[in-house]
């Protein structure tokens, strides 16, 4: 289309070619996303998310592309739907939850683990983890910690809503009833 003279009726040719294309990749894409989560709300009663800030996350140009292009957050959208129409259990964990970095053995969390570590070795037991299976393993127990027995699953150094915060003024606040 680049290439077509601007206003010619070649250009406008290419411009519906183009439209065509990206309105099939749209819709495969759409059609794929309902097809998964159909298939996973259908197979599962209860789905562990980590809710994730996929807007925040897009603005990291290095991993842009790849976020939109697996559409995140309508993922998470379309499962919180279909659960309601199933009558499934969706439950979102915590993004500040480190599902990764903790032993899915043993509990340990490591302080630091670059996205650029896929495999790590936990120095408490020793078990030797793959990034992403660990991550997955942990998120579902956390959420069936919190569906089970409404368990906190935030890390220390993180205050839930309820605990007593600091005000501006240096007092504690009451907490809520």
């Amino acid at each position: 289309m680049s290439r077509r003279v601007k206003g010619s009726n070649n250009r406008e040719k290419a411009r519906r070619e183009v439209a065509r294309i990206q309105a099939a990749i749209a819709d495969a894409r759409k059609d794929f996303l309902h097809k998964l989560t159909t298939r996973l709300v259908r197979e599962n009663q209860t789905i562990a998310v980590e809710d994730l800030a996929c807007c925040n996350m897009i603005k990291n140009h290095k991993f842009a592309i790849a976020i939109a292009d697996a559409s995140w957050a309508e993922l998470i959208r379309q499962l919180e739907y279909k659960a309601a129409w199933y009558g499934r259990t969706l439950v979102k964990i915590d993004r500040w939850f480190p599902s990764s970095k903790r032993c899915g053995n043993c509990g340990h969390a490591v302080d630091k683990l670059p996205l650029n570590v896929r495999d790590w070795d936990c120095p408490e037991c020793g078990t030797h983890h793959d990034r992403d299976i660990n991550a997955a393993q942990n998120i579902l127990a956390a959420g069936l910690a919190v569906l089970v027995c409404g368990a906190n699953v935030r890390p220390d150094g993180h205050k839930s809503i309820g605990q007593l915060q600091n005000s501006r003024k240096g007092k504690k606040q009451k907490p809520k009833s």
